[in-house]
Formats: structure tokens, C-alpha cells, sequence
């Protein structure tokens, strides 16, 4: 990812955003979302990057359609051996084609020839979709599971893990 990618990317997480998450949070919450600020929040954290985040971008056709981003695993304020996927979103017009399971495949290759132990994530406890996702890359619920709450309305999230090692 580029820092002219920063743009696209917001648009691709708003996006992901409205479509995943309908019907699993307000959505008077996801309409709000403005992708001008998305992308001012990634150019700069982007600018500010220390080199232990690493965002990928999937392209088509020279187009940005994905994006993912991982890192060491975040306990609290405390980073661990182990990885993180922070995110993954694709643009809707590309989900299903394959650009997720690149995205994904390409942060675990990374992680697992970094020597991470172990690849973790959150992800909504009711979004069906992206937990069977995750299961046919591997990951497992690994029974963690984080209270989370948008606009007043609870969203829990669960944690899921993947073992890295040879």
C-alpha cells in the first residue's frame, strides 16, 4: 500500500463496512461513516507508521478492490509475539472472487516467515459470513470472546486464532 492508496482504501472500508455490517449494527451508525475522514485517519496513521503494521492492497486491473492490514497481536497496550489481522475488507463489487483469500493467504505467509507463533483476529459475533470465511482459511474460535458496543447496541466480537508454526 501506497500513501496515494489511502483513499481508495477508505472507500473500500466504508463500503465493506455498510455491507457486512447491515443489519448487525445501527444503521443511522453505518450511514454516518464518511469516507473523508477514513481516509485522513489512514494517511495518518500511514505517515506515522513505525514498520510493525503492514497494509497490503489487492489490485484488478490496476483498481484497488482490497485490503487488509496486520501487525503483532495487540493485548491491551502490550504487543505479543503473535500476529494480528487488524482488517480485511474487499470492495462488494469484488466479494467472492477470490481477492479476500488472496488478501488473507498473503498476511499469513507474511506473518508465518516472520516466525509469528500464532495469527488472531476479532470478528462480529454474528457475522456469519466472515466466520465461515475465516474457518475455511483455518482459523478457529478460540472461545475468547470481547464485549463491543455501537451507538448503544451491542456487538460482541470473538476471537479467532490460527496456528502458524511448521
Amino acid at each position: 500500500m501506497t500513501l496515494a492508496d489511502c483513499g481508495r482504501v477508505a472507500e473500500i472500508r466504508v463500503g465493506g463496512w455498510r455491507s457486512a455490517y447491515r443489519d448487525l449494527m445501527p444503521q443511522s451508525h453505518l450511514d454516518g461513516l464518511s469516507v473523508t475522514e477514513d481516509a485522513a485517519r489512514h494517511r495518518t496513521r500511514f505517515a506515522a507508521a513505525d514498520g510493525s503494521t503492514l497494509d497490503l492492497v489487492a489490485e484488478r486491473d490496476g483498481e484497488v478492490v482490497g485490503w487488509a492490514c496486520h501487525g503483532p497481536y495487540r493485548d491491551g497496550e502490550v504487543r505479543t509475539a503473535d500476529a494480528e489481522l487488524y482488517a480485511i475488507y474487499v470492495d462488494p463489487a469484488h466479494c467472492g472472487g477470490g481477492v479476500g483469500q488472496a488478501l488473507l493467504a498473503e498476511s499469513v505467509a507474511r506473518c508465518t516467515s516472520a516466525g509469528r507463533p500464532r495469527m488472531l483476529l476479532w470478528v462480529l459475533k454474528g457475522n456469519a459470513r466472515a466466520r465461515r470465511f475465516y474457518e475455511r482459511a483455518g482459523f478457529r474460535a478460540d472461545g475468547t470472546e470481547e464485549p463491543y458496543e455501537v451507538a448503544g447496541v451491542p456487538v460482541p466480537e470473538v476471537r479467532y486464532a490460527k496456528d502458524l508454526a511448521a
